[in-house]
């Protein structure tokens, strides 16, 4: 596993893991409030197995009393794959890491080839048109729950894919990582 690095534009320390060097690339916003390596294994599997270039993206530390705007939360994401070097990549995340990748591919979608959520929130952010979308719930996640994915696929069927993990609840990225890779793998594989 790759450790963890500290980018800090402006001061905000920002976590992120850049793993791997492969054609396909693959940004990946963890989820608040859960450990850093959630999405460890499944970044790893990704990078070693598959040979995506896969960056883990965590979010900065909130100061007591101020919270971070979905904006700011953008911008950072915008700020690390700068710093990385990606010009162009997937986009996703996991629970509110996906909403942001959700804002981020509205904002930046010249730089989004498509965009990878797993464990949906319920949340008015839009898909930004045109790329394709993969969603990926547990069939018993009650944080973000299956029917979360159903509804915004529902919003692009002709371009949005929701696969499930059967008997995962909202942790299944770290419960089932090997199945929540395959399934991007799988994905995003063809483009």
């Amino acid at each position: 596993m790759t450790d963890t690095q500290i980018f800090e534009p402006d001061g905000r320390a920002i976590p992120f893991v850049d793993e791997g060097d492969g054609p396909v690339k693959l940004a990946l916003i963890q989820e608040r409030d859960l450990a850093a390596d959630v999405l460890g294994v499944v970044a790893h599997y990704l990078a070693e197995e598959a040979g995506f270039h896969v960056l883990l993206i965590g979010h900065r530390a909130e100061v007591k009393g101020e919270e971070v705007s979905l904006d700011s939360r953008v911008e950072d994401a915008l700020a690390v794959i700068d710093h990385v070097g990606l010009g162009d990549t997937w986009i996703g995340g996991h629970g509110f890491g996906g909403t942001v990748a959700r804002a981020f591919a509205v904002a930046h979608a010249d730089r989004v080839n498509g965009l990878a959520l797993l464990g949906v929130e319920e949340d008015e952010t839009p898909l930004a048109p045109v790329m394709p979308v993969l969603i990926i719930q547990g069939t018993k996640d009650t944080a973000t729950p299956f029917a979360n994915g159903e509804r915004l696929q529902a919003t692009a069927p002709e371009r949005a894919s929701v696969k499930s993990i059967d008997g995962a609840d909202h942790h299944f990225p770290m419960t089932h990582p090997i199945e929540t890779a395959v399934v991007i793998e799988e994905y995003l594989d063809w483009d």
